[in-house]
């Protein structure tokens, strides 16, 4: 039995290493010769970026009728973790790449690095050197590159001829962008709905872990939990300091941890980056070698967390819509399309840059439908998944703030209420270990019967914590051993409570 699965586990490799093999094959026998082009008309680029021959007829680049899928990525095996990941690319007509994309991004690059060799030009565009190759060549017989040198690994250093400077030139009139090769909007709506957050259906074990870090009252859990497990939005309201911010942000980890997101998306003409590095925690996975390796998939891609995207006050209606740069001619992504598959967070809601209605009337119709439109620099409007849990955070009552239309759209509200004083107490003892202060009960009995019950002062989640910094504080300004102690926490109440 051992040698039947040995043979049976070592035929389903070499099956394996044989259709990558014919794969590769496939897709190099797909590109035309790097000679004379059949006519001196330059190709047409339609809407979706894909080369047309002038005549009309089809070419090796044509697109087909139905919307791009991009591929699952060779030998993957999905998970929760990593429900989808990109095939590497075989062909520039199979992944409908235009070429004269390819190579006005290419000839921006060689203008701003001055030379550069084949494999690094493939490296920018984060294709295979096999796709590249082919337009290099192409782009040589043109007379708009020439070979400054051959490289000791059989490739050449490029350099733009005087012809092809004044083609990069204008190129760059139009968009200074020379990053990744981007990726068709159709193919990044399909790859929302393989990660989508609604599908990941986090259980009781996986909250538990999510907020192993906070102490949650069991019966907060429980309402928290059904919220989570649907993926659409909720409210978290009640009074400031109970940990409404820190339980919204720590809502993404009971997910899936990881998504592939484009580096950036070609919409008719525009490039619109999505990957942005102040939002987005980048997590490759790890290279490996040989032709039967795992880590083989599409580099125009990257693997990151599941986004958190947190917007408090300084929430404004720009930051809902696609942007564009009038220097770079480059457009930015909405901080909603940011977040899809993860969660996105609208902290201190009622407070914002922008009217309550505005928001509210820009997202009615997303919350519930589960797309949004977005308009281009160009006025066009493009449909985009707004796939994420939005978890609105506020002090304020939502009855105030919203009518019932719009609450009607947010299943959940859940009130963050006070701590009881038995968990105000373990919070100290929590909190004195983070703070590397002893723990002794008495001086948080004295706290709690000479500062709290007295004058009826409510309990905070945030208090124990700011209550400690400053008894430390105050030891360390006087040189003192830090610890707890009666005289120290009046010291600490005066001043937090001055005003309160």
């Amino acid at each position: 039995m051992v040698s039947t699965a040995r043979q049976q586990n070592s035929d389903s490799k070499l099956d394996a290493l044989l259709a990558k093999i014919h794969g590769l094959s496939d897709g190099a026998a797909s590109q035309p010769p790097p000679l004379v082009p059949e006519s001196s008309s330059p190709p047409k680029v339609d809407s979706a970026g894909v080369a047309r021959p002038p005549d009309g007829g089809q070419s090796p680049a044509s697109a087909p009728a139905q919307p791009s899928r991009p591929a699952v990525a060779f030998n993957f095996e999905p998970s929760r973790d990593e429900p989808w990941r990109p095939g590497e690319i075989r062909s520039l007509s199979e992944s409908r790449i235009s070429e004269t994309l390819l190579e006005q991004i290419t000839m921006r690059y060689l203008l701003n690095a001055g030379e550069a060799d084949g494999r690094a030009i493939a490296d920018q565009l984060q294709l295979p050197f096999r796709l590249v190759e082919p337009g290099l060549n192409r782009m040589k017989m043109e007379q708009t590159v020439a070979y400054r040198s051959s490289t000791a690994t059989g490739d050449y250093l490029y350099i733009l001829t005087e012809s092809g400077r004044d083609l990069a030139r204008r190129y760059v009139e139009d968009c200074t962008y020379y990053g990744a090769c981007p990726v068709l909007l159709s193919e990044y709506v399909a790859s929302v709905k393989h990660q989508t957050v609604e599908g990941q259906r986090p259980q009781k074990a996986d909250l538990l872990r999510a907020f192993s870090d906070l102490l949650i009252n069991p019966r907060m859990l429980e309402r928290l939990g059904p919220a989570i497990n649907s993926g659409r939005g909720m409210f978290l309201f009640g009074y400031p300091g109970n940990g409404k911010t820190s339980i919204a942000e720590r809502v993404t980890s009971a997910f899936g941890k990881y998504i592939w997101i484009p580096r950036s998306i070609f919409v008719d003409g525009e490039i619109m980056r999505v990957y942005d590095p102040m939002n987005h925690e980048l997590a490759m996975p790890e290279s490996g070698g040989g032709l039967l390796s795992d880590s083989a998939f599409d580099k125009r891609w990257v693997r990151i967390k599941r986004p958190t995207i947190v917007a408090g006050g300084e929430l404004t209606m720009d930051m809902l819509e696609v942007k564009r740069n009038p220097e770079s001619n480059i457009s930015e992504a909405s901080m909603q399309l940011k977040s899809n598959c993860g969660t996105l967070v609208i902290d201190d809601f009622g407070r914002q840059r922008m009217r309550v209605d505005e928001l509210l009337n820009r997202w009615i119709v997303p919350l519930e439908k589960r797309y949004d439109y977005l308009n281009m620099a160009s006025g066009k409007k493009i449909q985009v998944p707004f796939d994420q849990l939005v978890i609105f955070s506020t002090n304020l009552e939502p009855k105030d703030l919203v009518d019932d239309a719009f609450l009607r759209r947010i299943p959940y509200k859940i009130e963050v209420t006070n701590p009881a004083e038995a968990d105000f107490r373990k919070l100290f003892e929590i909190m004195c270990k983070v703070t590397k202060i002893p723990y002794k009960p008495e001086p948080i009995d004295y706290l709690i019967k000479k500062h709290y019950l007295p004058v009826n002062r409510p309990f905070r989640n945030c208090q124990p914590r700011d209550l400690l910094l400053q008894v430390r504080n105050y030891c360390m300004y006087h040189g003192k051993p830090i610890e707890l102690c009666n005289e120290y926490f009046d010291f600490a109440v005066d001043n937090y409570f001055s005003v309160m």
